[in-house]
């Protein structure tokens, strides 16, 4: 049997499997900020404000009208785990919690029975380019856990573990352990009430940067788990004994260690595993629940109580230029770096 299941293109957002939702990977080459950390209005001309996905210019503004990102907008019954490669990310969510996060640091949020939040992308550097690169891959929640507390939590790249393994011609592969355990290093602990908060789901998120020609070993997983990758900047990768062209995805056997050698590039990857919830999924916007009487439910409550309200002054929050890192906790807490 072969070790590569099924291999398929990337589209926007990336296809992903259960327990996962999907993967929104986002890549922009912002230009030099203005003193709101906004885009220059001249920029904006001809673009869709409040809808703009379509990249111009090597950019795109999403739901901000003079921050690019995506202004206050509610969620229920997943999780969003966003993964910051370059750049910087707002965060500001209706329990009061906020931060910023950097290159290498992550942000995990539980929805669970409902909140609000906002993601901006400010503009910091007035002299140069802004580039942008993250990725927001949504997490389901099981039907148990549909209602539990929000939580947010910040993952800071100094304590993130990174597992540098080189091969028998000395080239080198890095991998990044956002959640799971990867050979003996275990990731920092996720939001308590996450389907990766088990040990015995093996949730697994891994980001992996390959030197060209590196060489290194996937280890096996549990046999129920489903496992993929996506292989989303470099030439040529070969996975077992298939090879795979940039910007695919591919489903792996979980229960076999696999064999990875990059192309004659550098080589960008994600990898995504767990154990399926294996429970029927409704969807609609920013809601994930079971059946579709559970979405009308929760756009019900919605309208009725937004989720306990925004207490925000703005819907683009963006925080002070000169905050660097940082996270408010909704208990008051400060935390920065």
């Amino acid at each position: 049997m072969s070790q590569v299941l099924a291999v398929r293109p990337l589209g926007f957002p990336w296809e992903t499997q259960d327990p996962f939702l999907f993967c929104a990977y986002h890549r922009d080459k912002y230009p030099a900020g203005n003193k709101d950390m906004g885009v220059d209005p001249e920029y904006l001309r001809g673009r869709n404000i409040g809808q703009d996905f379509m990249i111009k210019d090597g950019w795109r503004m999403y739901h901000g009208s003079n921050i690019p990102g995506f202004p206050y907008h509610p969620h229920r019954g997943f999780e969003t785990i966003t993964i910051n490669k370059e750049g910087a990310v707002d965060h500001s969510d209706s329990l009061g919690a906020a931060g910023r996060f950097m290159a290498g640091d992550v942000q995990w949020m539980t929805a669970g029975k409902g909140i609000q939040h906002s993601e901006m992308f400010p503009m910091l550097n007035e002299e140069q380019g802004n580039p942008l690169e993250i990725f927001q891959i949504w997490l389901n929640l099981p039907k148990v856990s549909k209602f539990v507390e929000p939580h947010f939590k910040m993952l800071l790249h100094e304590d993130i573990p990174i597992v540098e393994i080189r091969d028998n011609n000395g080239n080198t592969t890095v991998v990044d352990v956002i959640a799971g355990k990867f050979r003996e290093n275990k990731a920092l602990r996720p939001t308590p009430d996450s389907w990766a908060a088990n040990p015995g789901n093996a949730v697994g998120v891994f980001t992996v940067k390959m030197e060209a020609q590196a060489a290194w070993t996937l280890p096996a997983t549990l046999p129920e788990a489903k496992r993929t990758i996506f292989f989303y900047r470099g030439n040529s990768l070969r996975i077992g004994d298939r090879e795979v062209e940039v910007d695919r995805l591919a489903y792996l056997a979980p229960d076999q260690d696999i064999v990875i050698k990059n192309g004659t590039e550098e080589g960008f990857l994600l990898i995504l595993e767990g154990k399926p919830i294996n429970e029927p999924v409704a969807k609609y916007g920013p809601f994930v629940m079971n059946t579709q009487e559970e979405i009308q439910q929760a756009f019900s409550e919605y309208q009725r109580t937004e989720f306990g309200g925004w207490p925000w002054d703005e819907r683009e929050v963006v925080h002070p230029r000169d905050k660097g890192r940082i996270a408010l906790h909704d208990d008051g807490r400060e935390e920065m770096r």
